[in-house]
């Protein structure tokens, strides 16, 4: 049973995934939903992830409250600046920020933290020389986003992930 579903839940997950995204069921629509149910976990499976160990959950507990709370306050200011409640303020740019983290789990979540927060997107990242481009809604100028994603993302994700 391995061999045909390794992961189970995957499987699930999936079909009813696209069932739900290619509604109404049509045959042909069961019989997809199946195939990828089948084919996408096994390709996976060739991937072989490292198994993950958090080392800090008390850590990433607190990562989690700031990052809720970085959103809800993000999503705040980005509609203060779209409803044009912050006029002659908004200042878009780019910041570079020298990252210390080389754990590629914690820079996927990293990328996730930043892309998924209003009025920040992940742009590109130097595997050389450790440097992240972030394009940001608001720059503020100085040094203020580099401490701000060290202090409050990188240096958590560095304990979770070493």
């Amino acid at each position: 049973m391995s061999r045909i579903l390794p992961h189970p839940l995957l499987s699930a997950g999936l079909g009813l995934t696209w069932l739900l995204l290619n509604a109404p069921p049509t045959p042909g629509n069961v019989l997809l939903a199946i195939l990828v149910a089948l084919i996408v976990p096994t390709v996976m499976r060739a991937l072989r992830p490292r198994p993950v160990r958090v080392r800090a959950p008390g850590t990433l507990a607190r990562l989690i409250v700031i990052v809720l709370y970085d959103m809800v306050r993000s999503n705040i200011d980005v509609a203060r600046i779209i409803l044009g409640l912050r006029r002659g303020e908004r200042r878009t740019g780019f910041v570079s920020i020298p990252l210390d983290l080389r754990e590629p789990l914690g820079l996927a979540i990293l990328s996730i933290i930043l892309t998924g927060t209003p009025g920040t997107l992940w742009v590109q990242y130097d595997s050389d020389t450790g440097r992240l481009l972030l394009h940001v809604l608001d720059d503020t100028g100085g040094d203020k986003w580099v401490r701000r994603v060290k202090d409050r993302y990188e240096r958590p994700l560095m304990e979770i992930f070493p």
